[in-house]
Parts: structure tokens; C-alpha cells; sequence
């Protein structure tokens, strides 16, 4: 498997790990407390969201549910669905996360689909 692009820039706990041209991996990182947005309106208009819960519990909402996040959790994100991810744990909330294709630029900050 040949890797397009290999980075890893950290962004406010979030870290793009690698790239190809058809997906990319990242890692999240929030803080007991913290959320992944003010809103949530954040969604990915062009790319779905695989995000698997390394350590920690946290909540998600997304379109308008609420889902419980704890270790060994997948949950799949689609196209255009707004969502937030908010930690509940006294430790910190770390997840992997997929997205296809491509849903940030090598700096962390959202490409515009």
C-alpha cells in the first residue's frame, strides 16, 4: 500500500495522522468536559466520519440523537449529518477517526467540499 501523504499536525486535540487520495486518519483528543464544536452544526458535507472511541466516555449528537461513547465504540457519521462529540469522562476522550474521503487539509482546519 503506497501512503499519498504522511503528516501529523495537532489542531485544538485533533491530529491528522495520515492521508491517501481517497481517506484519511485522525485522532481526537478532548479534555474532560470539552466538545469537539460550539454546535451541533459541524458535519462534512463530502466525506463520512468513522470515529472509534480509544479511551474514555463521552455523548454524541448527532442528527438530533443522542448516542453514548465509551471504549470499543464505532460510530459512522454520514454525509452531511450535523453532529457533536462532547467528553463525560474525568479522563480524557480519544478517538480514531476515518474520514472518505478527505475532510481536513494537513493543518487540521476543514476542507470545503
Amino acid at each position: 500500500m503506497k501512503t499519498i501523504h504522511t503528516t501529523k499536525h495537532t489542531r485544538r486535540g485533533f491530529s491528522v495522522l495520515h492521508r491517501t487520495r481517497s481517506a484519511q486518519a485522525a485522532t481526537m483528543t478532548l479534555a474532560p468536559g470539552a466538545s469537539s464544536s460550539e454546535s451541533s452544526s459541524n458535519e462534512h458535507g463530502w466525506a463520512e466520519q468513522w470515529l472509534y472511541v480509544v479511551s474514555g466516555h463521552g455523548t454524541a449528537r448527532v442528527s438530533g440523537r443522542s448516542i453514548k461513547l465509551a471504549p470499543g465504540t464505532m460510530l459512522v457519521i454520514g454525509k452531511h449529518e450535523p453532529h457533536e462529540i462532547k467528553s463525560s469522562s474525568r479522563s480524557r476522550l480519544v478517538t480514531v477517526n476515518l474520514y472518505v474521503p478527505a475532510a481536513y487539509d494537513s493543518h487540521g482546519e476543514p476542507l470545503r467540499g
